[in-house]
C-alpha cells in the first residue's frame, strides 16, 4: 500500500495533534490505493504485469518480503510470491501463479492471481499479451486500534473474509537489450463499503482503484564485465498523484547488481543483488523517505530471492530484466 504526499502531511499533523496516526494512515490509504509498492519492481514484474509469465524460458520462484516504515507501529508489510514458466518447446506460451499479502494495522490483503501469456515472435524481438485472473480477500478488524472515538462509524465497520474477483491485463515488448511493458493488474473496482460519513466533513468509502502501470528499460553493455540498465516506470490511479520511478542498475562480472532509484516526492533507494549461483539471485533494497514522515521511521528495506529450475542453458551474458 502506498500514501500521497498530501495525505501524508495531514497523517504527520494528525499525529501531532492527536496520537492516532495509525487509524488515519489506514483510512487514506485503503481509500485511494491498494496495490502493493516495491522498490525492486524491475525484478518483480509478473507481479504488475502478466504479460511477464514464462519470459525468462525456464520454471522460476520469486519469494519478496518488503518492510515499509521500520518501528512505525502498524506500517505496511508485503510478502509476494510468484511461479512461472514457459509452456512447450515453442516458448510462446507462458503460466504463473502468484500469492501477495499486504498488511496494514489492523487490515490484511491477500491476493491470489493465476497469469497466462501469449507471445508473437518477431526477428530481433517478442509482443506478449497476458491475461491474469484471481482473488482478493480483505480483512479490516478495527478493534485492534485504541480508537479516541469508539462511536466513529468506521470503526463499527470491520470487513471479515470479504472475497471479490479479479481481472487484469498486459502487454509486454521486449529484445535483448530493452523491454517496454503496460498493465493493470485490476481491471475492477470492487466496493466492500461506502457512504460513512467522517465528522471532519469527508465521505469514505473501501473500495479496489484501477492502477496502471507503464514500465521500461534499456541495457548498456559496456563491455564484458559490466553493464548499465536504467529503467523507470509510471503508476497512475484516478484521485491520485502520478508515481513515477526512475532507476539505475550496474551489472558487474555477471554476478554482483549495484544501483539507485528514485521514487518522485516519496523516497530514495539503494539496491544491491548477488548471483549466488547460475540458478540463485538475491536482491536487497532500502528506502530513505525524502517526506516528513521520515521523521518517525528507520527506514523501508526489501529483499526477494530468485530461484531458476530446470534451466540447464549456460548463461554467458544475462538478460538482466
Amino acid at each position: 500500500m502506498s500514501v500521497n504526499k498530501k495525505n501524508e502531511r495531514k497523517i504527520i499533523d494528525l499525529f501531532k495533534n492527536s496520537h492516532i496516526l495509525i487509524f488515519y494512515l489506514i483510512s487514506f490509504s485503503i481509500f485511494s490505493q491498494q496495490e502493493p509498492q516495491y522498490s525492486q519492481h524491475m525484478y518483480n514484474t509478473q507481479i504488475i504485469n502478466p504479460a511477464y509469465a514464462g519470459s525468462r524460458g525456464y520454471l522460476s520462484l520469486d519469494l519478496l518480503s518488503r518492510t515499509q516504515w521500520l518501528n512505525l507501529e502498524g506500517a505496511p508489510r508485503t510478502t509476494s510470491f510468484s511461479v512461472d514458466t514457459p509452456i512447450g518447446n515453442s516458448e510462446r506460451m507462458g503460466i504463473g501463479l502468484s500469492l501477495t499479502r499486504d498488511e496494514l494495522g489492523p487490515s490484511i490483503n491477500n491476493r491470489i492471481n493465476i497469469d497466462y501469456a501469449y507471445s508473437i515472435k518477431f526477428m530481433f524481438a517478442k509482443l506478449t499479451f497476458g491475461l491474469k485472473a484471481g482473488i482478493n480477500q480483505l480483512n479490516i478488524d478495527f478493534s485492534k486500534l485504541n480508537i479516541y472515538n469508539a462511536n466513529d462509524p468506521v470503526a463499527q465497520n470491520d470487513i471479515d473474509d470479504k472475497i471479490k474477483p479479479n481481472v487484469g491485463l498486459g502487454l509486454y515488448f521486449n529484445t535483448e537489450k530493452y523491454y517496454l511493458g503496460i498493465s493493470v493488474p485490476n481491471l475492477l473496482e470492487t466496493n466492500y463499503f461506502d457512504d460513512i460519513n467522517f465528522k471532519n466533513g469527508f465521505e469514505s468509502k473501501i473500495s479496489d482503484k484501477i492502477h496502471y502501470y507503464i514500465i521500461g528499460g534499456y541495457v548498456f553493455d559496456l563491455g564484458n564485465n559490466l553493464k548499465i540498465k536504467p529503467s523507470t516506470m509510471f503508476k497512475v490511479v484516478n484521485g491520485s498523484p502520478l508515481q513515477w520511478d526512475a532507476s539505475l542498475n550496474a551489472l558487474i562480472s555477471n554476478s554482483i547488481t549495484l544501483g539507485t532509484a528514485y521514487r518522485l516526492d516519496s523516497a530514495l533507494s539503494f539496491l544491491a543483488g548477488f548471483q549466488i549461483s547460475q540458478r540463485v539471485f538475491v536482491g536487497l533494497g532500502y528506502d530513505y523517505s525524502t517526506t516528513v514522515i521520515k521523521d518517525f521511521n528507520d527506514g523501508t528495506y526489501e529483499i526477494i530471492f530468485k530461484i531458476g529450475l530446470f534451466n540447464n542453458r549456460t548463461i554467458i551474458t544475462p538478460r538482466f530484466f
